[in-house]
């Protein structure tokens, strides 16, 4: 009889506790969100604002007034920002968002090409000295990218690339060591008796992989492309090494050299603020447009 008590006090006392966690969970994901969020938001409201109106007091920069010069400023269409306590500097935004268009493109697609046919043939060929190779791709995983960025700079600079989008792109084009390692362990989880059926058919290896492999794993694909072109467009320290002149230059560092057109230290924000609302854009919207496609790729666990 008492064992029975215990048992019924247990079960009348968890559905309590569960919704006490769970209460818990909500308010921390609130917390979490509005960090996260609010930044994001100023970021947003500072664009709109008047430069010399941002820091006039404590909640100056969400009363200030509402304008939309900063973004025609950055785009090349204004020039009236000196007298609202701006740069008056301008960004040739076209210019800069192209060239981030092509490096991103350019080295998405080149990335996402090779590494997963390499990584098919790590998953599924047999050749010599198979698992020492990969055995050094996982190895490349452990070595800091900066690690590497000085002997590119030079071979780039012996090459005459420096200034150039061949030099900007060629270093990362083909392939990285976790693009490889990732696209593998998919790979692996198709069923090798698929393969097997289509060999008796008379299919080749391209034909294997091209056919029907990849087309199996095209939501991992689709996320390693969105992945890779969203760290290409945030790509900041290698183009700015290599990008010296304007048709080199991408957004994140005409950004900066935005930033250095300030007159006496003053950091035009309003502006430096627009510009990377409008840089931040083209990332937002393939995340919006790609984003089921990326959850249920991490959801993927093998083809039945």
């Amino acid at each position: 009889m008492t064992t029975n008590l215990n048992i019924k006090h247990v079960a009348k006392a968890e559905p309590g506790k569960l919704n006490l966690l769970k209460l818990i969970g909500w308010i921390f994901l609130i917390i979490w969100a509005v960090l996260v969020i609010a930044p994001l938001l100023w970021t947003l409201k500072s664009s709109l604002s008047v430069n010399d109106q941002l820091f006039q007091g404590p909640l100056s920069g969400l009363t200030a007034p509402v304008t939309i010069d900063n973004f025609l400023r950055i785009l090349g269409f204004g020039s009236s920002a000196a007298a609202e306590g701006g740069s008056g500097a301008t960004l040739p935004f076209a210019q800069f968002f192209v060239n981030s268009v092509v490096y991103t493109a350019l080295t998405t697609l080149g990335q996402v090409v090779c590494c997963t046919m390499a990584a098919y043939a790590f998953a599924r060929l047999r050749f010599p000295l198979r698992n020492f190779i990969f055995g050094i791709f996982l190895t490349a995983l452990m070595i800091p990218p900066i690690f590497t960025m000085l002997p590119n700079f030079l071979l780039m600079k012996n090459l005459g690339l420096v200034s150039t989008m061949a030099g900007l792109v060629l270093p990362t084009l083909l392939m990285t060591p976790f693009a490889v390692f990732f696209m593998r362990q998919f790979f692996l989880s198709v069923p090798r008796e698929i393969e097997e059926a289509a060999i008796i058919d008379g299919a080749n290896h391209w034909t294997l992989f091209s056919r029907i492999v990849a087309p199996m794993v095209k939501g991992p694909i689709l996320t390693l492309g969105i992945i890779t072109a969203v760290q290409q467009w945030n790509d900041y320290l290698w183009p700015l090494l290599i990008g010296r002149s304007d048709s080199s230059t991408v957004l994140t560092v005409g950004l900066s050299r935005f930033l250095a057109q300030s007159p006496n230290g003053a950091i035009d924000w309003s502006g430096l603020m627009a510009g990377s609302v409008l840089t931040v854009l083209p990332v937002l919207a393939l995340l919006l447009i790609f984003g089921k496609k990326l959850v249920g790729a991490i959801q993927f666990n093998g083809i039945k």
